[in-house]
């Protein structure tokens, strides 16, 4: 069964006969009494005319009390920011009013989850409260040359763990993106061949325009031809991602070093956003500049992760003393070394190259840092994986 709310009752009509069973609500009072109710209700579709910030704090309560429960938001008009308000508090899908395909599609959808989530459960045992969804981590720095391409890759090699867990890398530099050529990929496809699936592009087209790298590790390379990026737009990215985080286990960003509708989208869906910056004034005012930017778009600053690349070179700055005129800790330090540039010459990533050496310690602090204990065994943490950096480099011909 769907519930449907609106404050017109014409408006609920026309949404009801896009879905054919379904019972008609007036109120948000009157869903939460009919939620308490009917506890095997799977979807509740907020039509246009009910607030929006209602919408969303049902959909926030629903997500933590009932997870197997969809809500699907109805819009006059959906843009960027009805998308990232919507993808905050836990919204399974949004969609305008006209578009009444779109709506029985994302009905569809939501069922399907509910289905999977209930059937997760054994018998006897209530679902626990938590996120569906992969943990998405975007790494970015307002300035150029900090190493986020380096700490991109090498971050999401540690997460896929030799294949133990499912990871894809997203290249958003959509100018200059240069993930593919440090791993020496050369992709059929790229993100760029989204754009003409538009709000179409599923779970399968998508995983078709993915270059496989190592076990466990697949990439979404940036367009490779100029003035593409145009195309591509911050929606398009958000649905992207939002589909990316239901089909792996993490998804890692590499972007570009600009705030652009693109890199706010992945902003948005990030669960973790690792700030990156060297040990010089212009990085680090940059990186000042970037906290304080994220602060007035109210980004938690718990998802915040500060790491400095190069922190040990000799250049005259107290990291102590970095960190008072930030204002915010910094969680990793890694160190210089020119290992990191040989390794990416040969498109291989230093902690598949060489789990023990000090940069790819520091890049598994990284890894910790923002998701915890990714790791399904200590192999890779403890150095141990010879054997899938002796395959991964047969793979690539070394």
């Amino acid at each position: 069964m769907t519930a449907i709310v609106d404050l017109e009752s014409g408006v609920a009509e026309t949404l009801k006969g896009a879905l054919g069973d379904a019972v008609i609500l007036d109120s948000l009072d009157a869903v939460r009494r009919h939620i308490d109710t009917n506890l095997g209700e799977d979807t509740i579709v907020v039509g246009p005319s009910v607030d929006q910030d209602s919408a969303l704090a049902l959909a926030q309560s629903m997500r933590v009390q009932r997870p197997s429960l969809g809500v699907i938001l109805v819009r006059r008009r959906v843009d960027t920011a009805v998308l990232s308000a919507a993808l905050r508090m836990g919204v399974r899908d949004v969609v305008e009013e006209r578009d009444l395909g779109a709506l029985s599609q994302a009905v569809t959808r939501s069922k399907k989850v509910a289905r999977e989530l209930r059937e997760s459960v054994p018998d006897g045992e209530s679902a626990e409260p938590g996120p569906t969804r992969g943990r998405l981590i975007t790494v970015f720095s307002a300035k150029g040359g900090c190493g986020k391409t380096t700490l991109s890759t090498n971050l999401a090699a540690t997460l896929a763990d030799g294949g133990k867990n499912e990871v894809v890398l997203v290249d958003l530099d959509l100018a200059f993106g240069d993930v593919a050529i440090a791993l020496q990929l050369f992709p059929q496809h790229t993100i760029a061949d989204a754009v003409v699936l538009g709000e179409s592009i599923d779970e399968s087209a998508l995983r078709s325009l993915l270059t496989p790298h190592s076990p466990g590790l697949m990439v979404l390379a940036a367009p490779m031809q100029p003035g593409v990026e145009k195309t591509i737009d911050a929606t398009l990215v958000t649905q992207i991602l939002l589909l990316l985080k239901d089909m792996f286990d993490y998804v890692v960003v590499d972007t570009p070093p600009a705030f652009d509708d693109q890199v706010l989208a992945a902003f948005d869906a990030s669960d973790c956003i690792a700030l990156i910056a060297t040990l010089d004034i212009p990085a680090l005012k940059n990186l000042k500049l970037t906290l304080e930017t994220l602060d007035l778009l109210d980004y938690p600053k718990e998802r915040w992760n500060l790491i400095l690349n190069r922190a040990d070179s000799k250049v005259g700055l107290a990291i102590p003393e970095v960190e008072k005129t930030l204002g915010h800790t910094i969680s990793v330090q890694i160190p210089s070394s020119r290992d990191v540039p040989a390794t990416i010459n040969r498109g291989v990533p230093i902690v598949l190259d060489d789990p023990r050496h000090p940069v790819s310690e520091a890049i598994f602090a990284v890894a910790r840092s923002c998701v915890g204990e990714y790791s399904k065994s200590a192999k890779l943490i403890s150095g141990d994986s010879g054997n899938d950096r002796k395959s991964f480099l047969r793979k690539k011909g070394k």
